[in-house]
C-alpha cells in the first residue's frame, strides 16, 4: 500500500544559496543540484541543454538545405511531412520520459541510487517496447498515414521511402532521448550535450554523402537523408552507452539490476498516469500550432511566408525558456527528494530571472537585426519580409512571459504536479487564443492572429501562477513500491 507522507522544511543553520563554493561535483560527472549558491549552479546546468537543444535544430535546418538543394522542393515537402509524423509520436513518450525523469531527480535527491536506476531501468524498457511497436506498425502503415495527411502526389512517393527509413530508426533515436532525459534528472547535462554533437556532426557529414552516393557509396536519395539521420542516432546511442559503463554512470545498470528494465506494475502506473497529461502536453501545442497555419494560410502567400520566417526565428528565441524550464525541474525534483524545500521557491525564482535576461537579450537582437535575418530565410527583396517585421514586433515578446510559465510549470512537474498545467495549456491554446481571434479578427484583420500570442501567454502565465501560489502541488509524491 503506497503511503503519502508530507515534508516539512528542514531547518538549516544558514542559506545555501548564499554560499561562496562553486556548485559540488560528485565523483561520477553530474552536478549536486542539492547545494550551493542556486543561481550559479542553474545556469550552469541548463547551459549543456540549451548547447543541445540549439544542436539539433541547427542539424535539421543543415539537413533541409542539404535536402532541398540536392533533391529540389518536393523531397522537401516530403520531409516535412514524414517530420510531423515523428514528431507526433516522439511528443506521445516525451511525457513517459518526463515522469522518469522526476523520480530519477527525487531518488537521487534523497540519495537512493538503485531506486534511480530502477526508475531510469523502467523508462528504457518502456521507451524500447514503445519504439519497437512504433516502428513496425509504421513500416506497414506508411502509405495509410501520408493518404491521410493528403501528402502530395508529387511528393508521394519520396515521403513513403523517407517515412519508412525513418520509422526504423525510431527504437535507437527513442532510446537516446530517453538516456539523456534520464541523465538530466540525474544531474548530469554534459554527458547529453556530448553525444548530440556526435549524433549532429556524423548526422551533417552523412546526409550528402548518402543523398548523392559520394565516393563507394551507392546513390540513395532522400532514403540517404533518413539513412544518416539513422546510422548517426545508433552511432550515438551506442556510444552513449559504452560512456555510461566506462565511468561508472550511477544510471548504469549491471547484474540483477537489468532486471529493472522490465518496469514493475507499480514503476508502470507511476510513469503512465503522470506521463500521459505530460505527452498531452506537447500534443496541445502542437495542436494549436497547426490550427494557427490553418488560419494564417487564410490571409494569403505573403502573410504565409512572413509567419514561417517568424516561426524559424522563434525557435530559437524559446530555446532559452526550455533549457531553463528543464534545469529548474531536474534541479527541484532533486531538492524535493533532499527535503530542502527551503530551496525549490529561490530555484524557481532564479529561473524566472535567468530567463527573463536570456530571452530578453535575444527579443533585442533580434529587433535590431530582424531584417537582415528574416533574408536569411525570405530572402533580402521580399515583400513579406515587413509583413513579419510587422508580426515581430506585435508578436515576440510573448517569450516574456512564455518562458516564465514554463519555468512554473518545470516546477510543479518536479513534485508530479502535471493535471494543472495540461488544463493551463489546453485553456489558453485553444479556447483563450483562439477566442481572441474570433472576437478580435473584425476590428484588426490579421493583427488579431499576432495579438493572439502575447495576450493567450499572459493568461497562461496568470494561471499557473495561481496553482504555483496556491501550494497544494507541495505534497510529497508517493513513490511507487513505498509501502
Amino acid at each position: 500500500m503506497t503511503e503519502t507522507i508530507t515534508p516539512t522544511p528542514v531547518a538549516v543553520a544558514s542559506d545555501p544559496a548564499s554560499a561562496p563554493l562553486p556548485p559540488r561535483q560528485t565523483a561520477r560527472g553530474g552536478m549536486d543540484l542539492t547545494s550551493g549558491p542556486i543561481a550559479k549552479t542553474l545556469i550552469i546546468f541548463a547551459l549543456p541543454t540549451l548547447a543541445s537543444n540549439v544542436l539539433q535544430t541547427l542539424s535539421g535546418s543543415v539537413n533541409s538545405i542539404w535536402v532541398g538543394q540536392f533533391l529540389g522542393n518536393s523531397a522537401l515537402a516530403a520531409t516535412a511531412n514524414a517530420n510531423i509524423i515523428m514528431f507526433l509520436m516522439f511528443a506521445t513518450f516525451f511525457g513517459f520520459g518526463m515522469a522518469a525523469t522526476v523520480l530519477i531527480g527525487q531518488a537521487i535527491g534523497r540519495g537512493d541510487i538503485d531506486a534511480a536506476r530502477r526508475a531510469a531501468g523502467g523508462a528504457i524498457g518502456l521507451a524500447a517496447l514503445f519504439a519497437v511497436v512504433i516502428a513496425v506498425v509504421g513500416w506497414f502503415a506508411s502509405d495509410a498515414i501520408l493518404r491521410l495527411l493528403e501528402t502530395p502526389p508529387e511528393a508521394f512517393a519520396l515521403a513513403h521511402d523517407y517515412l519508412r527509413v525513418t520509422f526504423v530508426a525510431i527504437p535507437a533515436s527513442m532510446i537516446s532521448v530517453t538516456l539523456m532525459m534520464a541523465s538530466r534528472g540525474a544531474g548530469d547535462a554534459v554527458t547529453p550535450l556530448r553525444f548530440m554533437v556526435l549524433t549532429v556532426v556524423i548526422d551533417i557529414v552523412l546526409n550528402p554523402v548518402l543523398i548523392l552516393g559520394l565516393g563507394p557509396v551507392p546513390r540513395l536519395g532522400i532514403a540517404g537523408s533518413a539513412l544518416a539521420t539513422a546510422i548517426a542516432g545508433t552511432i550515438s546511442l551506442i556510444g552513449m552507452i559504452i560512456w555510461f559503463y566506462a565511468k561508472d554512470h550511477p544510471l548504469r545498470l549491471r547484474g540483477r539490476e537489468l532486471a529493472y528494465l522490465a518496469p514493475s506494475w507499480r514503476e508502470l502506473r507511476f510513469i503512465v498516469a503522470r506521463g500521459l497529461p505530460m505527452g498531452a502536453q506537447m500534443l496541445v501545442i502542437s495542436g494549436a500550432g497547426l490550427v494557427m497555419v490553418g488560419l494564417v494560410n487564410r490571409e494569403g502567400l505573403v502573410t504565409a511566408a512572413a509567419y514561417g520566417a517568424t516561426l524559424q526565428l522563434w525557435n530559437y528565441i524559446q530555446m532559452p525558456a526550455l533549457a531553463v524550464g528543464a534545469a529548474v525541474s531536474a534541479m527541484a525534483a532533486q531538492n524535493i527528494g533532499a527535503r530542502r524545500w527551503d530551496r525549490v521557491s529561490t530555484i524557481t525564482n532564479s529561473g524566472i530571472a535567468i530567463n527573463l535576461a536570456m530571452t530578453g537579450i535575444l527579443i533585442a537582437l533580434l529587433l535590431l537585426f530582424d531584417r537582415a535575418a528574416l533574408a536569411l530565410f525570405l530572402g533580402s527583396g521580399s515583400e513579406a519580409i515587413e509583413v513579419s517585421r510587422h508580426i515581430q514586433y506585435i508578436a515576440t515578446w510573448t517569450f516574456l512571459p512564455f518562458g516564465t510559465t514554463i519555468v512554473i510549470i518545470g516546477t510543479l512537474r518536479a513534485n508530479g504536479s502535471v493535471v494543472p498545467p495540461l488544463i493551463i495549456l489546453a485553456l489558453s491554446m485553444f479556447p483563450i487564443r483562439f477566442g481572441i481571434y474570433h472576437f478580435a479578427y473584425p476590428a484588426l484583420g490579421a493583427d488579431a492572429i499576432w495579438w493572439s500570442f502575447p495576450l493567450s501567454s499572459l493568461a497562461s502565465l496568470a494561471m499557473a501562477w495561481a496553482v504555483y501560489q496556491r501550494g497544494g502541488w507541495r505534497r510529497a509524491l508517493p513513490q511507487p513500491g513505498a509501502s
